[in-house]
C-alpha cells in the first residue's frame, strides 16, 4: 500500500479516536469522502495499526447505537427552525 494512503488511515483513525465524531464529520474535516474514510477505518487500518483498529472500531459502535437519537434531535431542531420562521 502506498505511503500517503496510509499516512491518511492512520491519521482518520486516531482523528475519530481523539474527538469521537461520525465517519461523516471525519469526512468533512479531513475534506475525504465518506465512502473513503470508512473503507479506511474498517478495512485498511486493520491491517496497518490493528490497536488503533480496535479502538475506532469501538467509537463507531457507539456512532452506530446512537445513530437513532442523532436523527430524531436533527428532525426536532429542523421544525423547531421551520415554527420560529413562520
Amino acid at each position: 500500500m502506498w505511503d500517503y494512503i496510509q499516512e491518511r488511515v492512520v491519521r482518520e483513525g486516531n482523528y475519530i479516536v481523539e474527538t469521537g465524531c461520525t465517519v461523516r464529520a471525519c469526512a468533512k474535516v479531513l475534506g475525504t469522502s465518506k465512502s473513503t474514510v470508512h473503507k479506511d477505518v474498517t478495512e485498511r487500518l486493520a491491517q496497518i495499526d490493528p490497536a488503533l483498529w480496535e479502538k475506532v472500531k469501538a467509537v463507531l459502535s457507539v456512532n452506530l447505537q446512537e445513530r437513532h437519537l442523532r436523527g430524531g434531535d436533527a428532525t426536532k431542531k429542523k421544525y423547531e427552525h421551520q415554527r420560529q420562521k413562520d
